[in-house]
Parts: structure tokens; C-alpha cells; sequence
């Protein structure tokens, strides 16, 4: 194994203590418990939004704080759930009076520490579950469908709703809606190592891929023999609208992300192919992002989420946004 560490029992927070001293005007860093704020307070009556889940998968979640995007996130170890404290706290810093809207990836136990919060906390909340992933309905960290790389769209598009002043529940119908609206999928070429494991997650052959992996590293529909990237990509979004069920001239959001270790000429050759045949199909592809948004460590691998826009959703989108990972308007 070789990583940039020091020791396994400080990497976590010496990695946020970076973060935030290269994002200082964005965010502030916390410690015992951990979380990250923005860096200037929002104004009173603003719903704030909060997500989290395991490190491992930046710059999900602690990249999307700051304006028009997340009040605060809450990093858990690499790969394990934020707890209940961690959540609370961050909470009882950024809760501006109208209350706190919890965005949360269908992980148990990230729903279970979320919910404990939730319920301890004595202000109002609301929280949006992402389960976007198509690959497989259960696995060993969920019941029911994954939430993976659409969750950073949800953050994005609730974030933005929150800072034009809309209200908790509000916050909390969009964000449902988004969530409904996508679709992921994805494939690894490499397994990713968890600093404390000291070896891969799981093996692949130097011809293998994992097709429909989790972005913890956890099985998908199959292993397979490594394909072209046309072939790939085809198949992917063949499972994608298969769920979706895109109609014609429907507006989308296409989303290329990398896994960590997949360089951004791969990502933009899987990006063509999809245009191309989403083209064939009379999608429309009116919004894109192509980059490393929700990984998993140094995973050599992708994954292609497609969200159905309406102008609400659009408009949301294309609004400001400034923070460490995902900038544009200002």
C-alpha cells in the first residue's frame, strides 16, 4: 500500500485540517466532534443543509459547503457513518431558525445516525434519503437502492432553493423530486484501500471490471471481462433508462463522474459516447458535469447519473454557487 500518511489514527483529521486551511475564506473546520461550516454565518431564517457520511469520497460532502450549496457536513472515517453528535452539533451551528434539512444516502448506517440526530435535536428538521443507484436493489450496507453520485445534484439544486429563502418543507419536496429524477450507475476497474485495511477492498484480474459497483467497493450486478469504453458506456445507460424511462426530447442532466483514479480524458471519452447515444435516442442533454465529485478513494472507475429537468430543477442549477469543489455565477 502506498498512501500519503502518517498515521492511520490522525489521517482524518489531518486531512480536514488542510482542507480548511486551503478553503479558509469557504469553510471553517470543527474537531471533537467533526464537522465543516461555511466560513461566514448565513442569515437568519435561511433552512440550512446538512449531509454527510463517510470520508473516502471527496470532495463529497465537505467540497459542496458554502454558498448555495451546504450549511454543513458532517465526515465520518473513511467509509464509516458520521455520528449522532457530530450531526447535532453541526446543527446547533448552523440552524438559523427555520430549521435544518438533513441530506442523507440510503446507507444504514447513515439513516440511523441521521435519524438519532434528528430526533434528539430540539428545532425542526426534515431530511431527503438519495437512492439514485440502479444497480442493485440491495447490499451489504443498504436496504433498498444506494445512493451514490446524485446526491452531490441534490445538494446542488436543494442548496440553491435554500439560499433564495424557501421554506423547510419546500427544501424537502425538491429534494425528493431531484432524487426521483435520477438515475446512476457505475463500474470499477481497480478496487480502492481503506488506509486502516492496508490492502484492496476486493480483487479484480488485470482483464476484470465490476460492473454496478458501490462506491464503497461493495459488489454490482456482475464481474466482467473489461470492455470498450462505447460498450460501457452503453450499457450503463441502457440500465439508467431503463429505470428512468426518459421519453423523448426529455431535458437532462448528464453526469460523468470519476471514482478517484479514472483521469479526465477517460471521463471525457465516456462523456462523448453518451452523448452520442443519448443523441440516438432523442434525449436531450441540456446540463452537463464531467469530473471527480463522488469517489471512492483511488477506485480506477466511473459512473454516469442522468437527472430529468424541469425549468424549477434548471433554474437551480444553473444559480450561483461558491464553494471549495464546484464554483460558477459569482
Amino acid at each position: 500500500m502506498k498512501k500519503f500518511i502518517n498515521s492511520e489514527d490522525t489521517f482524518l483529521k489531518e486531512s480536514l485540517q488542510g482542507f480548511a486551511a486551503a478553503h479558509q475564506d469557504i469553510v471553517t473546520c470543527f474537531y471533537d466532534p467533526n464537522f465543516i461550516t461555511r466560513s461566514k454565518a448565513t442569515k437568519v431564517g435561511k433552512v440550512a443543509v446538512i449531509s454527510g457520511g463517510g470520508s473516502g469520497h471527496e470532495p463529497m460532502h465537505g467540497g459542496f459547503v458554502g454558498y448555495g450549496m451546504l450549511d454543513a457536513a458532517c465526515p465520518g472515517f473513511v467509509f464509516s457513518s458520521p455520528s449522532p453528535d457530530q450531526m447535532i452539533a453541526a446543527s446547533e451551528k448552523v440552524d438559523n431558525g427555520a430549521g435544518v434539512l438533513f441530506i442523507v444516502k440510503n446507507y444504514s448506517g447513515d439513516i440511523m445516525n441521521f435519524q438519532m440526530s434528528s430526533e434528539m435535536m430540539t428545532g425542526a428538521s426534515e431530511t431527503v434519503l438519495t437512492n439514485d443507484d440502479v444497480a442493485v436493489e440491495d447490499s451489504s450496507f443498504t436496504t433498498g437502492r444506494r445512493g451514490v453520485a446524485a446526491t452531490v445534484i441534490v445538494e446542488k439544486i436543494v442548496g440553491s432553493l435554500a439560499e433564495s429563502g424557501g421554506s423547510l418543507k419546500e427544501c424537502k419536496i425538491l429534494g425528493d423530486k431531484v432524487n426521483k429524477n435520477s438515475g446512476s450507475m457505475g463500474v470499477a476497474f481497480s478496487s480502492c484501500t481503506v488506509p486502516a485495511a492496508r490492502k484492496p477492498t476486493f480483487e479484480l484480474g488485470a482483464d476484470e471490471m465490476e460492473f454496478g459497483v458501490g462506491i464503497h467497493g461493495e459488489p454490482g450486478r456482475r464481474r466482467d471481462k473489461v470492455k470498450s469504453a462505447l460498450d460501457i458506456t452503453n450499457e450503463l445507460l441502457e440500465a439508467i433508462i431503463e429505470d428512468l424511462k426518459p421519453e423523448n426530447n426529455d431535458e437532462i442532466l448528464l453526469f460523468v463522474n470519476g471514482m478517484g483514479g479514472t483521469p479526465l480524458t477517460e471521463l471525457y471519452i465516456i462523456y462523448d459516447n453518451a452523448k452520442k447515444i443519448l443523441d440516438n435516442k432523442k434525449v436531450k442533454i441540456v446540463r452537463s458535469l464531467v469530473g471527480n465529485y463522488c469517489t471512492s478513494l483511488e477506485m480506477q472507475g466511473a459512473s454516469i447519473t442522468l437527472t430529468k429537468l424541469d425549468q424549477e430543477i434548471t433554474n437551480h442549477w444553473d444559480s450561483a454557487v461558491h464553494t471549495a469543489a464546484m464554483r460558477w455565477g459569482m
